[in-house]
């Protein structure tokens, strides 16, 4: 049976994801968080099973034709939709390099939602940031960015910079950088994006991490110096409290 087109693949891709849409869990994001895009109301094993067949169907296309049936997807305007896309490009590195900066933004156009972001900032952004598919002046750029979305897409773009499981080695330079560019946001998803950023960094380069934490003692949200803290000095970012203490 042939490959379908990107353009009919993307659509068969939206019709599976209807499929699996539980009603009671569609209209915002977990429920709390709104978004212009449209919540289908799928679950998580549900989005990784479609990812991993449609990965499976295309394995053999071209890039260009991943980074088509992406845009078809991200196109579409529904949530779900944007996360499979992001993590076809995420599994295909030869797609991710056909992508700049231009590109890049393009597929985050319209990310309103931590959901998105975050699929699109570590699956997307980050990797190609680690391939030098995408500028220091664009993440910075998205840092001073007026849309909260673009500030926590810049922090989050710096996880996989950091993430062993997601090929990071450290990169203390360009974390840092962009967490100083965000130091005083106090937008409660910029707040929590720079918490991950930090905790992500501490476990690679905790001496900066600390030494960035002394220096910005009296700037940073309570919430960072508390989650950072925890996690570098027992692991967890909010241990639980031993009975009676």
């Amino acid at each position: 049976m042939p490959t379908p087109s990107s353009e009919q693949l993307a659509r068969r891709i939206q019709r599976s994801l209807r499929e699996v849409a539980r009603p009671h869990r569609a209209g915002s994001v977990d429920g709390h968080s709104e978004s212009a895009l449209k919540v289908l109301g799928a679950t998580v094993p549900d989005l990784r099973n479609i990812v991993r067949d449609t990965a499976q169907l295309i394995r053999t296309e071209e890039a260009s034709f991943v980074v088509a049936v992406a845009h078809g997807l991200v196109d579409s305007g529904t949530l779900e939709a944007r996360q499979v896309a992001y993590e076809l490009l995420g599994r295909r590195r030869d797609a991710r390099a056909t992508l700049g900066t231009r590109a890049i933004e393009e597929l985050g156009r319209g990310n309103d939602n931590w959901k998105s972001v975050d699929v699109f900032g570590c699956e997307v952004a980050g990797r190609c940031w680690q391939e030098d598919r995408l500028t220091d002046a664009a993440v910075c750029r998205w840092a001073k960015s007026r849309d909260r979305w673009w500030r926590r897409t810049a922090l989050v773009t710096t996880i996989p910079l950091n993430m062993k499981s997601r090929g990071g080695v450290g990169d203390a330079s360009r974390t840092l950088d962009i967490c100083t560019l965000c130091v005083d946001d106090r937008d409660d998803m910029v707040v929590k994006a720079m918490s991950w950023a930090l905790r992500e960094l501490g476990e690679r380069e905790p001496a900066a991490t600390r030494a960035f934490m002394k220096q910005h003692e009296s700037r940073l949200a309570p919430r960072i110096l508390r989650e950072v803290r925890n996690k570098m000095e027992s692991g967890l970012k909010n241990p639980r409290k031993k009975p009676g203490s």
